[in-house]
């Protein structure tokens, strides 16, 4: 199959569905962490680059997440954008998408999130709750539930990677998308 993982710079997702046989590429504005299939471009240009099976998006959470709730009153001119961008994302003629993003602003102005996964049902002993919005997918099912409700991502003190450290999908999500998903 042909796989499309928007807004992916690490690689992690692509990794795990190329391991399984597919052909699948990452799209982001930055250059890959792993060295395979990547397009280093918008996604709005790369999701045309050929006819794709599956798309996996990551939409950048600056103006969406519920953690920056504070700053959306003066931020109304960019939420807007990134809403319209993730109805965009939904709307591609792709036939299979999944959509993720933290709990936000999504579940009210677009719909509930079919799914809220968390890191500790993939093998991580971390929190992280992640909103799946789903088209023709099944619900993942969790592969390794594991003790430990550390809050690891919401710690990292503050640096330039930080946001970077932050957006990076736990390789247990990843092998589980590829595995059920793939």
């Amino acid at each position: 199959m042909n796989i499309f993982i928007g807004g992916e710079f690490s690689g992690i997702v692509r990794e795990a569905f190329k391991k399984r046989g597919h052909n699948a590429w990452s799209c982001d504005f930055l250059p890959t962490e792993i060295l395979g299939k990547h397009l280093q471009c918008d996604m709005r240009d790369g999701v045309n680059l050929l006819a794709w099976d599956l798309g996996i998006f990551h939409p950048t959470c600056t103006y969406l997440c519920g953690s920056g709730a504070r700053w959306w009153k003066h931020r109304k001119g960019e939420q807007k954008k990134a809403i319209e961008f993730c109805m965009w994302i939904m709307s591609l003629p792709i036939p299979r998408i999944a959509m993720e993003n933290p709990i936000g602003i999504l579940s009210t102005v677009y719909r509930k999130p079919d799914q809220i996964i968390q890191p500790y049902e993939f093998g991580h002993g971390e929190t992280k709750a992640t909103c799946l919005w789903l088209k023709n997918f099944p619900l993942l099912k969790p592969t390794n539930i594991v003790a430990g409700r550390i809050a690891r991502v919401h710690r990292e003190p503050p640096s330039p990677e930080r946001w970077k450290n932050r957006s990076r999908t736990f390789q247990g999500i990843a092998n589980a998308m590829a595995e059920q998903w793939g």
